[in-house]
Protein backbone atom coordinates (compact mmCIF):
# COMPACT_ATOMS: atom_id res chain seq x y z
CA UNK A 1 0.00 0.00 0.00
CA UNK A 2 1.45 3.22 -0.32
CA UNK A 3 1.05 6.77 0.99
CA UNK A 4 -1.45 8.37 -1.50
CA UNK A 5 -4.01 4.86 -1.12
CA UNK A 6 -4.15 6.06 2.80
CA UNK A 7 -5.28 9.15 1.92
CA UNK A 8 -7.90 7.64 -0.53
CA UNK A 9 -9.26 5.47 2.17
CA UNK A 10 -9.11 8.82 4.43
CA UNK A 11 -11.26 10.56 2.18
CA UNK A 12 -13.13 7.16 1.19
CA UNK A 13 -14.20 6.64 5.11
CA UNK A 14 -15.13 10.68 5.34
CA UNK A 15 -17.52 10.75 3.23
CA UNK A 16 -20.26 10.17 5.44
CA UNK A 17 -19.04 12.80 8.09
CA UNK A 18 -18.99 15.11 5.32
CA UNK A 19 -22.38 14.47 4.38
CA UNK A 20 -23.83 14.82 8.08
CA UNK A 21 -21.59 17.45 8.93
CA UNK A 22 -23.23 19.35 6.07
CA UNK A 23 -26.34 18.88 7.31
CA UNK A 24 -25.57 20.13 10.46
CA UNK A 25 -24.14 23.24 8.87
CA UNK A 26 -27.55 24.08 6.72
CA UNK A 27 -29.77 22.71 10.20
CA UNK A 28 -28.11 25.78 12.50
CA UNK A 29 -26.84 28.64 9.87
CA UNK A 30 -25.94 31.07 12.83
CA UNK A 31 -23.13 27.90 13.88
CA UNK A 32 -20.13 30.01 15.05
CA UNK A 33 -16.77 29.19 13.39
CA UNK A 34 -15.28 27.71 16.97
CA UNK A 35 -18.36 25.34 16.53
CA UNK A 36 -17.85 24.24 13.12
CA UNK A 37 -14.42 23.63 13.92
CA UNK A 38 -15.32 21.53 16.87
CA UNK A 39 -17.97 19.24 14.55
CA UNK A 40 -15.16 18.58 12.28
CA UNK A 41 -12.54 17.92 15.09
CA UNK A 42 -14.93 15.58 16.23
CA UNK A 43 -15.90 13.63 13.21
CA UNK A 44 -11.74 13.70 12.97
CA UNK A 45 -11.33 12.33 16.13
CA UNK A 46 -13.14 9.64 15.60
CA UNK A 47 -12.21 8.43 12.13
CA UNK A 48 -8.64 8.17 13.94
CA UNK A 49 -9.83 6.12 16.92
CA UNK A 50 -11.64 4.24 15.49
CA UNK A 51 -8.73 2.38 13.39
CA UNK A 52 -6.73 1.86 16.11
CA UNK A 53 -9.47 0.61 17.77
CA UNK A 54 -10.08 -2.09 15.50
CA UNK A 55 -6.20 -2.22 14.34
CA UNK A 56 -5.56 -3.12 18.43
CA UNK A 57 -8.67 -5.12 18.86
CA UNK A 58 -7.72 -7.62 16.21
CA UNK A 59 -8.95 -10.23 14.39
CA UNK A 60 -11.37 -11.38 17.16
CA UNK A 61 -13.31 -8.73 16.97
CA UNK A 62 -13.34 -8.23 13.38
CA UNK A 63 -15.98 -10.66 12.00
CA UNK A 64 -18.35 -8.57 15.14
CA UNK A 65 -17.54 -5.27 13.64
CA UNK A 66 -18.44 -5.76 10.17
CA UNK A 67 -21.71 -7.69 11.20
CA UNK A 68 -23.24 -5.44 13.67
CA UNK A 69 -21.64 -1.99 11.97
CA UNK A 70 -24.02 -0.86 9.13
CA UNK A 71 -27.30 -2.20 10.94
CA UNK A 72 -26.30 0.08 14.57
CA UNK A 73 -24.82 2.96 12.18
CA UNK A 74 -28.37 3.07 10.11
CA UNK A 75 -30.18 3.04 13.32
CA UNK A 76 -28.26 6.22 14.84
CA UNK A 77 -28.80 7.82 11.66
CA UNK A 78 -32.36 6.70 11.02
CA UNK A 79 -33.43 7.77 14.87
CA UNK A 80 -31.58 11.36 14.49
CA UNK A 81 -32.53 11.85 11.17
CA UNK A 82 -36.41 10.93 11.77
CA UNK A 83 -37.14 13.21 14.84
CA UNK A 84 -35.28 16.06 12.94
CA UNK A 85 -37.87 14.76 9.81
CA UNK A 86 -40.79 14.98 11.83
CA UNK A 87 -39.49 18.29 13.76
CA UNK A 88 -39.18 19.82 10.17
CA UNK A 89 -42.03 18.61 8.41
CA UNK A 90 -44.23 20.26 11.93
CA UNK A 91 -42.63 23.47 11.38
CA UNK A 92 -43.13 23.63 7.64
CA UNK A 93 -46.96 22.48 8.07
CA UNK A 94 -47.09 25.68 10.99
CA UNK A 95 -48.43 22.92 13.56
CA UNK A 96 -45.25 23.71 15.96
CA UNK A 97 -44.24 27.29 16.86
CA UNK A 98 -40.71 29.13 14.87
CA UNK A 99 -38.64 27.77 17.15
CA UNK A 100 -35.40 29.47 18.59
CA UNK A 101 -32.33 29.31 17.39
CA UNK A 102 -31.29 27.75 20.99
CA UNK A 103 -33.53 24.87 20.19
CA UNK A 104 -32.13 24.33 16.87
CA UNK A 105 -28.49 23.82 17.91
CA UNK A 106 -26.31 20.60 17.34
CA UNK A 107 -26.12 19.28 21.09
CA UNK A 108 -23.06 17.45 22.15
CA UNK A 109 -24.81 14.52 22.49
CA UNK A 110 -25.90 14.58 19.34
CA UNK A 111 -22.71 14.75 17.88
CA UNK A 112 -21.28 12.13 19.55
CA UNK A 113 -24.10 10.04 18.17
CA UNK A 114 -23.00 11.01 14.59
CA UNK A 115 -19.93 10.72 15.22
CA UNK A 116 -20.10 6.96 16.13
CA UNK A 117 -22.64 6.49 13.54
CA UNK A 118 -20.86 7.71 10.60
CA UNK A 119 -16.99 6.35 11.88
CA UNK A 120 -18.30 2.52 12.82
CA UNK A 121 -17.33 1.10 9.10
CA UNK A 122 -13.75 2.65 10.23
CA UNK A 123 -13.27 0.29 12.81
CA UNK A 124 -12.78 -2.52 9.95
CA UNK A 125 -10.40 -0.49 8.27
CA UNK A 126 -8.37 -0.91 11.47
CA UNK A 127 -8.49 -4.68 11.20
CA UNK A 128 -7.37 -4.35 7.41
CA UNK A 129 -4.34 -2.11 8.69
CA UNK A 130 -3.42 -5.21 11.18
CA UNK A 131 -3.61 -7.62 7.87
CA UNK A 132 -1.79 -4.94 5.90
CA UNK A 133 0.73 -4.33 8.68
CA UNK A 134 1.37 -8.24 9.23
CA UNK A 135 2.17 -8.51 5.93
CA UNK A 136 4.88 -5.37 5.75
CA UNK A 137 2.48 -3.81 3.11
CA UNK A 138 1.66 -0.63 5.23
CA UNK A 139 3.93 2.47 4.47
CA UNK A 140 3.94 3.31 8.30
CA UNK A 141 2.71 2.16 11.47
CA UNK A 142 -1.47 1.87 11.58
CA UNK A 143 -1.70 4.61 13.99
CA UNK A 144 -0.12 7.48 11.87
CA UNK A 145 -2.49 5.88 8.72
CA UNK A 146 -5.12 6.33 10.87
CA UNK A 147 -4.30 9.79 11.92
CA UNK A 148 -3.85 10.75 8.14
CA UNK A 149 -7.74 9.06 8.34
CA UNK A 150 -9.00 11.72 11.02
CA UNK A 151 -7.09 14.68 9.47
CA UNK A 152 -8.48 14.28 5.98
CA UNK A 153 -11.87 13.85 7.76
CA UNK A 154 -11.12 17.00 9.76
CA UNK A 155 -10.71 19.04 6.60
CA UNK A 156 -13.23 17.68 4.63
CA UNK A 157 -15.81 17.67 7.39
CA UNK A 158 -14.94 21.54 8.03
CA UNK A 159 -15.85 22.21 4.39
CA UNK A 160 -18.76 20.77 5.21
CA UNK A 161 -20.03 22.26 7.71
CA UNK A 162 -18.79 25.68 6.61
CA UNK A 163 -20.78 25.31 3.57
CA UNK A 164 -23.73 23.60 5.12
CA UNK A 165 -23.65 26.66 7.33
CA UNK A 166 -24.07 28.91 4.19
CA UNK A 167 -26.56 26.88 2.53
CA UNK A 168 -28.58 27.00 5.25
CA UNK A 169 -28.50 30.81 5.94
CA UNK A 170 -29.84 31.08 2.25
CA UNK A 171 -32.29 27.57 2.53
CA UNK A 172 -33.86 28.96 6.07
CA UNK A 173 -37.29 27.27 5.79
CA UNK A 174 -37.12 23.17 5.72
CA UNK A 175 -33.34 22.56 6.49
CA UNK A 176 -34.47 20.72 9.42
CA UNK A 177 -36.37 18.18 7.49
CA UNK A 178 -34.12 18.36 4.58
CA UNK A 179 -31.48 17.03 7.12
CA UNK A 180 -33.43 14.98 8.81
CA UNK A 181 -34.06 13.15 5.21
CA UNK A 182 -30.19 13.11 3.63
CA UNK A 183 -29.13 11.38 7.35
CA UNK A 184 -31.86 8.42 7.13
CA UNK A 185 -30.37 8.41 3.48
CA UNK A 186 -27.11 7.90 4.48
CA UNK A 187 -27.93 5.51 7.27
CA UNK A 188 -29.87 3.33 4.36
CA UNK A 189 -26.58 3.29 2.39
CA UNK A 190 -24.77 2.08 4.84
CA UNK A 191 -27.00 -0.32 5.93
CA UNK A 192 -26.92 -1.25 2.09
CA UNK A 193 -23.31 -1.70 1.48
CA UNK A 194 -22.93 -3.59 5.02
CA UNK A 195 -25.82 -6.22 3.73
CA UNK A 196 -24.96 -6.54 -0.16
Amino acid sequence: MDVWEVFLIGAALALDAVAVGMTDGMTEPRMRPAKSFAVAATFGLFQFAMPVLGYYCGYAFSSLVREIAPYLSFALLALLGGKMLVCGVKELRGEQKRRVSAKKTLTAGKLFLQAVATSLDALAVGVTFLALDSASALPFHAALCALIVGVVTFLMSLAAVETGRRMGSVLSEGTEALGGGVLMLIGLKILLEGVL
